[in-house]
């Protein structure tokens, strides 16, 4: 069975991939529709993804029940 705590847990780290999977849409829809005219967008993104990715890693070492 979960706990309250572990469901609070879990609703914030759906929120840190909720974070990674709007910006990896962002770059999706420049790839897919505007490379050829947003494409010097991407370099943000890409870090801005990888900030986000490095929060998601952090949060899962710290709570091992979520893998």
């Amino acid at each position: 069975m979960i706990t309250q705590e572990q469901k609070e847990i879990r609703k914030k780290f759906a929120g840190y991939k909720r974070v990674v999977l709007q910006i990896a849409g962002e770059i999706h829809d420049i790839v897919e529709d505007r490379v050829w005219t947003d494409y010097v967008k991407l370099p943000k993104l890409s870090q801005k993804i990888d900030v986000a990715m490095q929060d998601v890693i952090e949060f899962r070492k710290k709570y091992d029940f979520l893998k």
